[in-house]
């Protein structure tokens, strides 16, 4: 997935501002400006458009986590970055981060997706989260992320769909 659309319907979901991004990158130990933060928000078609790198949204994700859950207790340092092991970022680990970031439950990742009206069993979540090439692993598509951040916007800012009104309704109105 492109990691700009990421980032975009993070901050979306969010209600983030430049100035509260930054401070999440910070939080990772990434210093970025409001103006390239702003570059990343652009849309494909603008020339001020500016490319996500794997590294710049993983520690997005990685100060999201501190934000929200604080810095680990257990003594375990964070991953070298620069190491040679560094693995891909890709849509499971997304997810993940993304899991670990909201503390979300199974119960409540389903419900992330019924939000979004994607139907999505438990079985097919927990194959997203084990460890690649075991043998109930199921790598996470496109649309499945993009149905969850959908669902991420739905559950932190509701759309405002009104009901109409049982005296709005036009089969009560009547023609004069």
């Amino acid at each position: 997935m492109i990691n700009n659309l990421v980032l975009r319907r993070l901050r979306y979901a969010l209600n983030l501002r430049e100035e509260s991004m930054a401070d999440i990158f910070a939080l990772s130990g990434h210093k970025i400006t409001k103006f390239s933060i702003s570059c990343l928000l652009k849309k494909d078609e603008d020339e001020a458009f500016v490319e996500c790198t794997d590294v710049v949204l993983e520690m997005f994700l990685d100060g999201l986590i501190i934000k929200n859950r604080g810095v680990r207790e257990d003594g375990k340092a964070q991953p070298d970055k620069n190491a040679a092991e560094v693995v891909r970022l890709n849509n499971n680990i997304i997810m993940k981060k993304l899991r670990i970031a909201f503390e979300f439950k199974d119960d409540d990742m389903l419900d992330v997706m019924k939000k979004a009206g994607f139907r999505f069993s438990k079985t097919e979540l927990t194959a997203l989260f084990r460890k690649r090439g075991t043998r109930n692993f199921k790598p996470c598509g496109d649309q499945l992320l993009r149905n969850f951040l959908i669902g991420l916007c739905e559950k932190f800012r509701p759309s405002e769909k009104k009901p109409v009104a049982a005296e709005d309704s036009p089969w009560n109105k009547t023609n004069k």
